[in-house]
C-alpha cells in the first residue's frame, strides 16, 4: 500500500527539493501550503528564496499534468495538491488556524482510508498530529546521527617502538579500518601510557605524519589541550580547504579561526582578506530595525567577533586597533546574506555560529569559495536559535557528515572549556 505523506510548508521553507525525496509513494501538498508559500515568497531571506524555488518547482511539474489529479515524479512517486477538508468540530481545532487546515486534509484522508504520514519541522504540528491519530514525523533526510558524530580524532594503542619510529622518522606507516584523510591520532604505548605522540593521517603518503612545527603560537594564541593543537594544524594547512570546528562555550572555536586567519592573511600574505561573517539571527526576542548604516547595524551582531579580535591584538602586542585592519581591507566583516550569488577567490573565511544555518544554506556558502579561498565553519550544534532547527538537523552537523573522508577537509571536535573556570563550570551544570 503506498503512502501519502502531507507535507507542511515550514519544510519546503527548509528544503524546497523536499518533494522530490519521498520515493514510490504519493506527495500531497494542501492548498494552505501553496497560499503559505505565497506568503513567504515576497521575504528576501533564506525562507523568501527556498519559498520561490518551491513555486517555480510546482510550475515546472505542471506541464506533467494537473496538480490537483496528481502528476509524476522522476522518483517514481506522485504529487497532489488537495483543496480544504471540511470537517467542521474537529476535537475544537479552529478551522480559522492555517496550520490547523493542513492537519484537517491529513485527517481527512486518513479516514478515508490511506495511510497518512504527516511530515512536519514544527514540533506543535507534529504534536498535533498524533492527538488526531495521525503518523507525524519530522523530515528526515538532512539529518544526522548527532550522538554519532565524526570526532576528527580517536586514541590508538601502539608499541612503544613504533611511537620512538615515528619521533625519528616523522612517519608512521598503520593498517587500520575505516580511517579518514586529515584524521588524527592519539598514539599511545600500551606498556607505558605517559608514552605517546600526536599524528595526524595523510592520504598522500599513506601515513601518520607529525603536527605542523607552527602551531605552537599563533598570532599569540597557543593551544591549551590537544584538540586546539589538532584545530591550528588545520586551520594553517593551506591544502585544507574547508575546516569545521564543533564545540561548546568557551573551547576556543572562533578565537583559533580568527587568529590563523590574521596570521594567514597579515604575515604569511597566503590569502588577501579574512572575511568573517555569521548569520543574523538573534538570540531571545529580536530588538526590531537597529538605526545607522550598514556598518553600524553589522557592529551590533559582530560583536563577538570584535570581542576576540580584540583580546588577540591584546597578547600580540599590537599596535594596530581593529578599525585599521578593517580600514586596510585585510580583515572584512559582513552579513551572511550579502554572500549569496558571489565567488570569493583568495581569501581566508570564516562563518561563525555555523550550526544556526540549514543544510541548503551551507551548501550555498561553501560553493561561495573561489579558487585559493579557505573556509572554517565554527559553531556548537546544541546552542541553535532557529525555530526549524536542531542538533542533528543544522546545515554545521550535516557538512560533517557528508564531508568527511575528503582530502580537502579537516575536522575536529573540541570538548574542553578553556575560557574560565567559571565558564566551563557553566557549559556543564547549566
Amino acid at each position: 500500500m503506498r503512502k501519502l505523506f502531507v507535507l507542511d510548508t515550514n519544510v519546503l521553507l527548509h528544503n524546497p527539493d523536499a518533494m522530490k525525496v519521498f520515493v514510490d509513494n504519493e506527495v500531497v501538498l494542501p492548498i494552505d501550503v501553496i497560499e503559505e508559500l505565497d506568503i513567504f515568497k515576497k521575504d528576501n531571506d533564506e525562507k523568501g528564496r527556498n519559498a520561490r524555488a518551491a513555486i517555480r518547482t510546482l510550475d515546472e511539474l505542471r506541464a506533467r499534468g494537473r496538480l490537483g489529479k496528481g502528476v509524476p515524479l522522476e522518483s517514481g512517486g506522485t504529487l497532489r495538491i488537495v483543496m480544504h477538508a471540511d470537517i467542521k468540530g474537529l476535537l475544537d481545532l479552529s478551522p480559522e488556524v492555517r496550520d490547523n487546515k493542513i492537519l484537517m486534509v491529513a485527517y481527512d484522508l486518513q479516514q478515508k482510508g490511506n495511510k497518512v504520514i504527516f511530515v512536519s519541522k514544527d514540533i506543535n504540528a507534529r504534536v498535533k498530529a498524533d492527538a488526531l491519530g495521525i503518523k507525524a514525523v519530522d523530515f528526515e533526510k538532512q539529518k544526522v546521527d548527532i550522538d554519532r558524530l565524526y570526532s576528527g580524532w580517536k586514541e590508538l594503542p601502539v608499541k612503544g617502538s613504533d611511537i620512538d619510529i615515528f619521533y625519528k622518522k616523522k612517519f608512521l606507516a598503520v593498517k587500520i579500518d575505516k580511517i579518514f584523510p586529515n584524521q588524527y591520532f592519539f598514539l599511545k604505548d600500551d606498556a607505558d601510557e605517559k608514552h605517546t605522540a600526536l599524528a595526524r593521517f595523510s592520504s598522500r603518503q599513506n601515513g601518520m605524519v607529525p603536527l605542523r612545527s607552527d602551531v605552537s603560537d599563533v598570532w599569540g594564541v597557543k593551544p591549551r589541550n590537544k584538540e586546539q593543537a589538532i584545530a591550528l594544524d588545520l586551520l594553517m594547512d593551506d591544502s585544507v580547504k574547508l575546516v569545521s570546528l564543533v564545540g561548546k562555550a568557551g573551547t576556543g572555536k572562533t578565537l583559533l579561526a580568527l587568529a590563523a586567519g590574521l596570521k594567514k592573511t597579515i604575515d604569511e600574505h597566503a590569502y588577501k582578506r579574512m572575511l568573517v561573517s555569521r548569520p543574523i539571527i538573534p538570540m531571545g526576542r529580536d530588538i526590531g530595525y537597529l538605526p545607522g548604516t550598514k556598518e553600524e547595524k553589522l557592529l551590533n551582531w559582530m560583536q563577538p567577533i570584535y570581542d576576540n579580535l580584540e583580546y588577540i591584538l591584546t597578547i600580540r602586542k599590537r599596535k594596530e586597533h581593529i578599525e585599521d585592519l578593517i580600514d586596510s581591507d585585510l580583515v572584512q566583516l559582513e552579513a551572511l546574506t550579502y554572500m549569496r550569488g558571489r565567488s570569493i577567490p583568495n581569501q581566508f573565511i570564516v562563518i561563525d555560529e555555523a550550526q544556526n544555518l540549514t543544510p541548503h544554506e551551507i551548501k550555498t556558502v561553501v560553493s561561495r569559495a573561489g579558487n585559493h579561498t579557505k573556509m572554517v565553519l565554527t559553531g556548537d550544534p546544541y546552542q541553535i536559535d532557529s525555530p526549524y532547527l536542531d542538533s542533528s538537523s543544522n546545515g554545521l552537523s550535516y557538512a560533517v557528515e557528508k564531508m568527511k573522508g575528503q582530502e580537502m577537509f579537516g575536522h575536529i571536535l573540541l570538548t574542553r572549556n578553556e575560557r574560565s573556570n567559571l565558564a566551563s563550570l557553566a557549559a556543564e551544570l547549566l
